[in-house]
């Protein structure tokens, strides 16, 4: 049976015989769906298991830094930095998004900004970061760059054309993360552009198993790698090089360590920790029950305001053993351009399709203990998430000037 026959074939089988099998692209596109998954995927989306008590649900305790004393945060520094130096320490950005909601044409992390008086790329920033712990620690760090199959190729142009910032080229890999397809609400696939069926990125917690398939865990281990920092490519003050989160960690004899920050609101748009059932979990703020936003203690100051902001550690260990565990998968409502049946591009006013992700967070709970660093707001987080406003080029410019007067 020819593939473009047996796509037809599945479509009518699942209620997509809307779907037009017309190229051999689309075949395979279809012939590599798991329709099954996508139906309970359709499902969770139209009955949300929203969280809806707080009953096993407690704070969790992270450790502040300006509250140790001198001996024991050298001597976390130290440990960290033994291990930077040993080779056993890598990185990994995540980077595959687009720059579309900057007004930013081509990967995000190939969007500039000037930054006292020099417009660098969110990229070079990155590498100039890497550039200087060479240099400090005397050896090059191994990246991992993980982008989309949208972008993998424009960004690794980019880099060629770059000459990689003058960062050695054999320590820069990159690999793909996993896509799904979008649904609309009535849970039938929809066709973009290209004349394809729409697919979207899986999140940013499909990183381990992309490591898995991609050989990356194989070429971390061939390297003697044993701790990973995974941080996101729109965040300027990221420190990828976190000596003294990875010697707490290391300290602690645990397999995970996240550096936190304290929410500037109830209502600020980021997860926050918790501990439920006894292990660390991350609840993101579309999910979070009114009651545990805004509880807060005796003094006022929120219960759970401990949130997560994309600097993780992972031994890798932990990153093989997440590899292999299905994370649940957390549903968005997007707003999506489609081809419809007369073949005319529609752009919706309103949202129109769900997305499904997976949130690297969920694999917390695959622990039984987690260190927990709290940072600084103003030394741990200048995001670029938007074109204006909150979290975009300008607040995240202010801030990284400033740290940079104080700290260089």
């Amino acid at each position: 049976m020819n593939k473009i026959k047996k796509a037809v074939e599945i479509l009518e089988k699942y209620n997509q015989s809307h779907i037009k099998v017309e190229t051999e692209e689309i075949a395979d596109q279809i012939l590599n769906i798991d329709f099954e998954q996508l139906q309970e995927l359709y499902d969770q989306a139209t009955n949300q298991d929203v969280i809806k008590d707080i009953e096993n649900i407690e704070p969790v305790k992270a450790i502040n830094p300006m509250k140790l004393e001198k001996e024991t945060l050298d001597e976390y520094i130290k440990l960290g930095e033994n291990e930077v130096k040993s080779g056993k320490f890598a990185i990994a950005i995540m980077a595959g998004g687009q720059g579309s909601r900057l007004g930013h044409k081509g990967p995000k992390g190939t969007f500039e900004i000037e930054l006292n008086s020099k417009t660098k790329s969110l990229f070079e920033i990155i590498v100039d970061k890497l550039k200087s712990a060479q240099k400090k620690y005397g050896i090059p760090i191994n990246c991992y760059i993980m982008t989309s199959p949208e972008n993998n190729s424009e960004t690794i142009a980019f880099f060629e054309k770059m000459d990689y910032f003058g960062y050695p080229k054999q320590y820069i890999k990159f690999f793909k993360q996993g896509e799904l397809p979008l649904l609309d609400k009535e849970g039938k696939l929809i066709i973009g552009e290209n004349g394809l069926i729409k697919l979207a990125s899986d999140g940013n917690g499909g990183i381990f198993y992309s490591m898995a398939k991609n050989g990356i865990i194989d070429n971390m281990k061939k390297k003697n790698i044993e701790w990973v920092f995974i941080g996101s490519v729109d965040n300027l003050l990221v420190k990828y090089v976190d000596t003294l989160l990875l010697g707490l960690a290391i300290k602690q004899h645990v397999k995970i360590a996240t550096r936190t920050i304290i929410k500037n609101s109830p209502y600020e748009k980021v997860g926050v920790l918790c501990k439920k059932n006894g292990k660390v979990k991350v609840i993101e703020y579309t999910e979070i029950p009114k009651k545990m936003r805004f509880a807060v203690d005796e003094n006022g100051e929120m219960i759970y305001g401990e949130s997560h902001i994309m600097c993780n550690l992972y031994s890798i260990e932990a990153i093989e053993k997440a590899s292999t565990k299905e994370l649940k998968y957390h549903v968005a409502e997007k707003k999506v351009q489609y081809i419809n049946k007369e073949g005319k591009l529609v752009t919706p006013e309103k949202e129109n399709c769900y997305k499904f992700e997976k949130f690297i967070f969920d694999s917390f709970c695959l622990f039984d203990e987690i260190a927990i660093l709290r940072g600084k707001r103003e030394e741990d987080f200048a995001p670029i998430k938007n074109k204006e406003g909150a979290d975009s080029p300008e607040t995240a410019k202010k801030l990284y000037e400033e740290y940079l007067a104080k700290n260089v």
